[in-house]
């Protein structure tokens, strides 16, 4: 069987990306330390560098302490060199953030804005944009994208939806948000985005089940850092899988989805609408909140424990629910570790660490790891 020789380009373009994603991961390193590092030759990662630098993806930030001869020059990532856009849009609100190449965010937003599948909501979602991109003061040529996640299935080729219910999507393409917004774009489904965001910068967790408790239940599995999307790109539809055969109507019109139990709105509708005025009478012991969150925990568990006979990995709990579950992860693991048939402790399961605008977070990550894999 033949095999492919790297040509000169092909190599050069290897040692250059290895050389940049070894310094992403490092706060600073001198030219010696990549080349012991990844075993390349001084004049190679040399004249690697010395391109970075002039397309400014790499700068210098000082001087390393002098080991007995001139002291070598401290080389860092310039997180500043590129941008990205990410939007979270849901039936009600489009959440915008702007994160540099560190995937540290800028600025984010949270608009009142409704869907609507028509011109005129497309080209408010156009304006959004360009006013944060205006309020964000950064030089326009440096966004590499916006990401745009949707509560959807996604085509296989990620650029149309298949289907849709949370909003009224169905068939629609990404050229639809882009003819208004005029940068690269890029569709997420909303929960991939969300659990994406969670695994980045991770060393240590590269499988884990991620679970969205927005006003949709949805969810990620993401397996070697990479997210499992299924044959038909509906893997991780959590809030469908049948919890109590019979039971409540879910909004995809079958009974007894884990989406009529375990949703946000199941706690929020007690409130307003307001996930976080639940919260708050819940920690001060209000009887309807206390008793809505009790049966609440009870369909929440039976989730989770299914979730790790599947998979047996770790469980991210996130979306407007997961976000406030912090003070409760005890109570949380306790009553995962009653059911589980294996284990004594629930130390699997954790509360995400993107508290806010993970979603959007995740869906311009998407381009910022694109980026990387270009360089």
């Amino acid at each position: 069987m033949a095999t492919h020789r790297l040509n000169s380009m092909e190599l050069k373009k290897m040692n250059r990306n290895a050389i940049y994603r070894y310094m992403y991961t490092q706060q600073s390193a001198s030219i010696q330390d990549i080349a012991q590092a990844l075993n390349l030759s001084l004049p190679t990662v040399t004249q690697n560098l010395k391109e970075l630098q002039e397309r400014e993806l790499v700068v210098e930030n000082g001087l390393f302490e002098s080991t007995g001869g001139r002291k070598a020059k401290s080389l860092a990532c310039n997180s500043v060199a590129g941008y990205a856009i990410g939007l979270d849009v849901t039936r009600n609100h489009v959440g915008i953030v702007m994160i540099d190449l560190s995937g540290k965010v800028v600025k984010n937003v949270r608009n009142q804005f409704s869907f609507a599948n028509n011109e005129v909501y497309f080209q408010g979602v156009g304006r959004l944009v360009e006013e944060f991109v205006e309020q964000c003061r950064i030089d326009r040529s440096r966004i590499l994208g916006v990401g745009i996640a949707l509560p959807a299935i996604l085509t296989a080729d990620r650029r149309a939806v298949s289907y849709a219910t949370v909003i009224d999507f169905q068939g629609g393409s990404i050229e639809r948000f882009a003819e208004f917004i005029p940068y690269p774009c890029i569709l997420s489904n909303d929960a991939n985005a969300a659990g994406f965001t969670e695994l980045w910068g991770e060393k240590d967790i590269h499988n884990v089940v991620y679970l969205s408790l927005n006003n949709s239940v949805g969810g990620s599995f993401i397996v070697d850092n990479q997210i499992y999307a299924g044959k038909n790109h509906r893997g991780g539809e959590f809030g469908h899988m049948t919890i109590m055969p019979g039971g409540r109507t879910c909004y995809c019109g079958q009974k007894g989805c884990v989406d009529a139990y375990c949703s946000a709105r199941i706690l929020s509708d007690s409130t307003g609408g307001s996930i976080v005025e639940f919260f708050r009478l819940l920690k001060e012991g209000n009887e309807p909140q206390q008793a809505i969150w009790e049966e609440y925990l009870d369909y929440l568990v039976v989730t989770i424990n299914n979730l790790r006979m599947l998979y047996d990995c770790d469980v991210i709990l996130g979306g407007y629910a997961g976000a406030y579950m912090e003070d409760y992860i005890n109570t949380l693991q306790g009553l995962a570790a009653r059911k589980n048939t294996f284990e004594p402790d629930g130390s699997y399961l954790r509360v995400c660490k993107y508290k806010l605008e993970a979603t959007a977070v995740g869906a311009a990550l998407e381009l910022v790891t694109d980026f990387i894999d270009s360089i």
